[in-house]
């Protein structure tokens, strides 16, 4: 048999946004903005969760771990897309494609379980107010948390070591601006059918669980809602959800979008369009959904900013 001369791949390029330098700038000046919103946003809602004790609930626990996962997600990709938008050559190493891969995969799927946990929180602060606090103890959201996060980053490691066992050999140009695995498999001159199969799993063992609480957990909060007789308090209480009913819209469409649809059907340009929209967009607009539909934490930012004013004076 006839043996082929391979040159190994060690480095790959990404073809970015666009190749026009103009459009370029323009988007380095829009995604940096985006991103700087995301990072103050994001770690204000934190820091204003860990200073306001009127904030000490379970629900805003959750939500400061949302809050730093969003700026974690954002940066696993966000900072490289900016630098490769300066840059005529858009390339990345070996290693750091694959570190991109595991960390991007790790955040995102760690928030898809959190927005289950979430939802899981205003069942229980719903459906059984009196023993809410009893219920959602620190040692059970520490709990739901950790189980989170090792979601996430196993899923992530799963991918991340099968991706790691395929050869590189020919073209090295990801049709993308980040590392990710569909568009990395086209590129191998192994056998992808495993990896294939496990995102095929993986993301649908992921969409399935997470959305099966979410869905059950939604169900019974409207079966609960309905038994309220008062239309303002079945307002107010359906209030207390509406962000987070926002956030998995947005999260889950997104998701859904790119990696639910047949492979026959998916366009690069498309795929591009909600990634970015699903990584650098997102994290930026959870902070301003949770802050303006949430009179909780207006009136804590308005107390922390008059109790700032008042000790500089």
């Amino acid at each position: 048999m006839q043996r082929r001369n391979y040159t190994l791949v060690t480095e790959f390029k990404l073809t970015g946004l666009t190749d026009i330098p103009e459009l370029q700038i323009l988007l380095f000046v829009m995604f940096i903005a985006v991103y700087a919103i995301t990072l103050v946003g994001n770690s204000s809602v934190i820091a204003l969760i860990r200073l306001c004790p009127q904030l000490q609930t379970p629900m805003y626990f959750f939500l400061s771990h949302l809050s730093f996962l969003d700026i974690c997600y954002s940066s696993s990709v966000t900072p490289r897309l900016l630098t490769d938008l300066l840059k005529e050559k858009k390339l990345i190493s070996y290693a750091g494609c694959f570190t991109q891969l595991y960390l991007y995969a790790a955040f995102g799927t760690t928030e898809c379980y959190l927005l289950a946990v979430m939802a899981y929180d205003r069942y229980v602060a719903i459906c059984s107010p009196l023993l809410y606090l009893v219920i959602m103890s620190l040692r059970k959201r520490v709990y739901l948390i950790a189980v989170s996060y090792a979601a996430g980053f196993t899923n992530a490691l799963i991918h991340t070591v099968a991706a790691s066992r395929l050869s590189f050999c020919g073209p090295n140009t990801i049709n993308h601006f980040y590392c990710d695995g569909p568009p990395m498999f086209v590129l191998s001159c192994s056998d992808v059918s495993l990896n294939e199969l496990l995102i095929f799993v993986c993301v649908g063992f992921n969409l399935i669980s997470t959305m099966t609480t979410i869905l059950l957990s939604y169900t019974c909060i409207l079966a609960t809602i309905l038994k309220i007789s008062s239309s303002k308090s079945r307002q107010k209480t359906f209030s207390t959800c509406s962000s987070h009913l926002i956030v998995i819209i947005i999260f889950f469409g997104g998701f859904f979008i790119m990696y639910g649809r047949p492979s026959s059907r998916q366009t690069h340009n498309l795929d591009k369009v909600v990634s970015l929209v699903y990584i650098v967009v997102t994290p930026m607009l959870n902070p301003i959904i949770y802050s303006m539909r949430n009179t909780e934490v207006r009136n804590a930012f308005r107390k922390f900013l008059g109790r700032s004013v008042f000790q500089h004076m």
